[in-house]
């Protein structure tokens, strides 16, 4: 919250009043929800162009401002645009870090283990390297191997050159710890021991197309590959037939013409690749056993100013330039491949006037912001007093994270443009670094949930920061806990959620108090609460685990705890303990049965149980469908057909997996392909699956792999070891599985653990015959009436089989759809229809079918799963009614519409 002017100014004016009462300047700390007063020296100051609460034009709104670390803290802004005439308001966050300050620096984060042609999260490389923030960094080729298009420098070491293209910028901080933004070109040159010289292209760099002549990276030029690069192809698809040169301890150790040294490149050496002329080069000057040397640099565009790596304590490489002399400048490449003028999630690096502060910036495109075109980043940029700065990748690779006050790790800022896909993985990344020593401890931070539930216990504990920002160890705090309210209680582990509402929890340690804002969610919190399980079989003694996750209203999900939940049941005695629903007793006569959740008295959808029956689903006998080997890694190979079987089975015809695993390393795999890649539909609501397995005692593991609804790989373990000879019918449980139907077999397979490879065989042969499922059991079998019954749009008579009925509300017709009472539609074929006030809900329950729609909603559940509709139920003269044909269809009712007499036939 931004305070007005004269409110900042009468704060001013009391605070310098405190100021000369103590002798010494004082500064405002907001700590965990208190406000604290501490001396000046102990905060870090920022040199440098400062960032004002407003830009000149009441654009950029300062929102928060939180020390990350020593010498560096997270910005975040709310910045204004008009588009199209509408005022827009976006989310853009910047961590501010002082070069000025010793105990903060700035450093490339490359991949995984700092190697080119890997990728990596920002998080991931953050918690890698420890940084303690972080950016992504340069552009790559999302189909390449995973490499920099810029130059990266990380501690002085030149790990990518950059590529030729024009107008590509890079951001550098030099051994004086000045920034500087550039354009740069690579130069160097090998030197052999006759005294000839080859120019260097460059270094770590993938093939690509040369610009402005559109020529090819590595035709007639050398490279040169450290052990920076992890791949063992230098590059893929380069299009040239390479001559390679080993070189440790600056000898020649091999040359392999017209061919690739095999492996990766030595930590102690380097590899050179050549081509067409270069490789003639090699030829004439290169032996076994001389020597060689290389040196390299990098060259400013602007000034010709030539670089030593060991002069530049880092440099990434990025785009166009954004911001000269503290205005929008030109762009300098084309900026239609990213985007350019169209609103997306934004990432760029800057620096002050004055060069002492470095800005990194992102801007957020997500439920809460619509991200920047280059030109609203351009004046955002400004707004915040950057002098000179850049572009980086941006849309789905925009991420940033930072550490929390007093955490260890640095973790998310804000949910990424990918929204529930993640992290980008990308090639490298900005991050920052605290080099700061221990120091006292200057506060404490009630860490832990900001959100609970009803019946929950969520442990918290108190943490603290040291003077320098960084987290220091408070083992021995003791601590006093309390809340302002009884919506929480202190259970001496923890705060139990006892019901819903806002408290404020707050831990005392001697004189030193922080305190935490946190929210018990409510029924009315509740958007959805399925149970991951959608059917069970309806047997006494059955017992099968009933997780249950609940999407809230504001977008997230969280997974419900058993304490938390209310369970009811119908057509049977149950109970849950501990997360597991076991079957007392089943009600007479009954075929179907459901356990429904609830959570402070929101209702969730209701598990199915049914009377189930094993299905035979495949034989093998006439099979007319595709079946295939596929192997992992490459090296492991195969066979998979149907033969005739051989003793007991001679006269049957089974699956047959013939693997040989012997090459290749890791864990390995040998895959029984049903139907191509695609895999075969199970019945519905399966529980269980059953398989005859002819088994070679190979001690491998034995699996099934399937694939859900949502195109979710759901695994299922047959047995582990496979340490049996002769044929074993193997059963697999099913209900644990969170598989949302309609579900795919995909395929079978032998899983060789590189853990223990010793003890396992690698080659063998298995066969599988006779697939079974469980599941339940459909049609006149689930005890579900068959009827017929006439409504007539505009009349509250129904008749159900010849007999009238009257309703409480007429069908009516509204833009085509035909709305109907979905109460009497249930009373006359079977099932139940409840009403959620609280959420405008209606469940519909018939057979093996629950149905929830909700009032204003196109979207409803069918078993738990999402579905997309066309309307909406609504409600007229206080009755809820629901369209006809999207219900009853759901149902398994026919309907027929007769336009003369407006009349409904329902039947099934």
């Amino acid at each position: 919250m931004v305070a007005h002017k004269k409110h900042d100014g009468k704060m001013t004016s009391k605070i310098a009043r405190l100021a000369a009462v103590h002798g010494k300047k004082l500064v405002l700390v907001s700590l965990a929800g208190m406000i604290w007063i501490q001396p000046f020296s102990v905060l870090e100051s920022f040199t440098g162009t400062t960032s004002t609460a407003y830009a000149a034009d009441n654009q950029t709104v300062q929102l928060s401002s939180e020390m990350i670390t020593s010498g560096a803290k997270l910005v975040k802004y709310q910045y204004t645009t008009t588009r199209s005439g509408k005022s827009v308001k976006v989310l853009a966050d910047v961590v501010e870090v002082d070069l000025s300050n010793p105990y903060v620096q700035l450093d490339v984060m490359t991949g995984k283990n700092g190697q080119v042609t890997t990728r990596q999260s920002v998080e991931g490389m953050a918690q890698e390297t420890g940084a303690v923030a972080g950016i992504n960094g340069d552009f790559f080729a999302t189909s390449g191997q995973g490499v920099a298009m810029g130059p990266a420098v990380s501690r002085g070491v030149l790990v990518t050159s950059p590529a030729q293209l024009n107008g590509m910028f890079a951001f550098a901080v030099k051994s004086d710890n000045t920034p500087m933004i550039d354009q740069f070109s690579f130069s160097g040159s090998v030197i052999t021991e006759d005294g000839s010289v080859f120019p260097l292209t460059g270094i770590n760099q993938e093939s690509y197309r040369t610009e402005p002549d559109n020529g090819y990276s590595h035709v007639n030029n050398m490279f040169i590959y450290t052990s920076d690069w992890k791949s063992e192809e230098r590059p893929k698809a380069s299009g040239t037939t390479p001559t390679e040169v080993l070189v440790q301890g600056g000898v020649i150790q091999q040359i392999s013409h017209k061919s690739a040294i095999p492996g990766t490149v030595p930590a102690d050496g380097y590899i050179l690749r050549a081509h067409g002329l270069a490789a003639d080069f090699i030829a004439s000057h290169m032996q076994i056993g001389q020597r060689v040397d290389t040196n390299y640099r990098l060259v400013s565009q602007s000034s010709g100013m030539e670089y030593n790596p060991s002069d530049l304590k880092m440099v990434i490489g990025g785009h166009t330039l954004l911001v000269d002399q503290g205005a929008a400048s030109s762009f300098t490449r084309s900026t239609t491949s990213i985007s350019g003028s169209s609103a997306v999630a934004r990432t760029a690096v800057g620096y002050s006037k004055d060069g002492t502060k470095v800005y990194l910036i992102t801007a957020e495109k997500n439920s809460a912001s619509s991200g920047l075109t280059l030109a609203e980043l351009q004046k955002f940029m400004t707004s915040i007093g950057v002098w000179k700065g850049m572009n980086l990748d941006g849309g789905g690779s925009t991420t940033m994270v930072t550490r929390p006050l007093a955490e260890n790790t640095a973790q998310l800022t804000f949910t990424t443009s990918n929204g529930s896909a993640g992290q980008r993985a990308v090639v490298n990344g900005l991050g920052v670094y605290s080099t700061a020593p221990a120091g006292t401890l200057q506060g404490l931070k009630v860490s832990g949930s900001k959100t609970l539930l009803i019946g929950q216990t969520v442990p918290y504990t108190l943490k603290g920061y040291d003077n320098y920002y960084n987290p220091i160890d408070t083992s021995g705090i003791q601590a006093t806990w309390s809340a302002s309210n009884s919506n929480v209680s202190w259970t001496g582990d923890g705060f139990k959620g006892v019901k819903a509402g806002t408290a404020k929890i707050t831990a005392a340690s001697g004189s030193a108090t922080s305190s935490m804002d946190v929210t018990v969610l409510g029924g009315t919190d509740m958007d959805t609460l399925t149970p991951v399980t959608t059917y069970a079989p309806l047997e006494a003694g059955t017992s099968v685990s009933v997780p249950v996750t609940a999407k809230l209203k504001s977008g997230s999900t969280v997974n419900i705890p058993d304490e938390s939940l209310k369970w009811t049941f119908s057509g049977m005695k149950a109970a849950v303990q501990n997360g597991v629903l076991t079957i007392q007793s089943i009600n007479n006569g009954a075929k179907v049965a459901y356990a429904t959740p609830s959570y402070d008295g929101f209702s969730g959808t209701p598990i199915v149980f049914s009377v189930s029956a094993e299905q035979v689903w495949e034989t093998f006998e006439n099979i007319s469908y595709p079946v295939s080997f596929t192997g992992l890694p490459a090296e492991a190979t195969g066979k998979v057909s149907v033969v005739q079987g051989t003793g007991e089975r001679e006269k049957s015809k089974v699956l047959q997996l013939d693997y040989d695993l012997t090459l290749g390393t890791g864990n390995k795999f040998a895959y029984a392909q049903l139907n191509g890649t695609t895999g075969r539909t199970i019945p519905e609501g399966a529980t269980s699956m059953s398989v005859d397995v002819l088994g070679d005692a190979s001690l491998n593991w034995l699996r099934a792999e399937f694939e859900d609804a949502d195109g979710k790989a759901v695994y299922a373990d047959l047995i582990r070891p496979l340490d049996f000879t002769g044929w074993r019918t193997l059963t697999a449980d099913l209900t644990a599985s969170a598989l949302k139907h309609p579900v795919k077999l995909k395929r079978l397979y032998v899983v060789n653990l590189e853990d223990g490879q010793d003890e396992r065989a690698l080659a063998g042969s298995i066969s599988f015959d006779n697939i079974r499922f469980t599941a339940p059991v459909t049609g006149g079998d689930t005890g579900l009436p068959s009827a017929t019954a006439v409504m007539v749009a505009g009349s509250k008579t129904m008749t159900v089989d010849g007999k009238k009925v009257t309703m409480d509300a007429v069908p009516l017709i509204k833009d085509g759809v035909t709305y109907v009472p979905i109460r009497y539609v249930v009373d006359a074929f079977g099932g139940q229809a409840t009403w959620t006030a609280a959420s405008k809900k209606i469940t519909v329950t018939r057979g093996l079918t629950v149905l929830e729609l909700t009032v204003g909603k196109k979207e409803y559940l069918l078993n738990g799963a999402a579905k997309q509709g066309t309307v909406t139920p609504l409600i007229t003269n206080g009755r809820t009614l629901v369209p006809l044909r999207m219900v009853s269809e759901q149902l398994g009712i026919t309907v027929n519409w007769e336009q003369k007499t407006k009349s409904i036939t329902l039947q099934s």
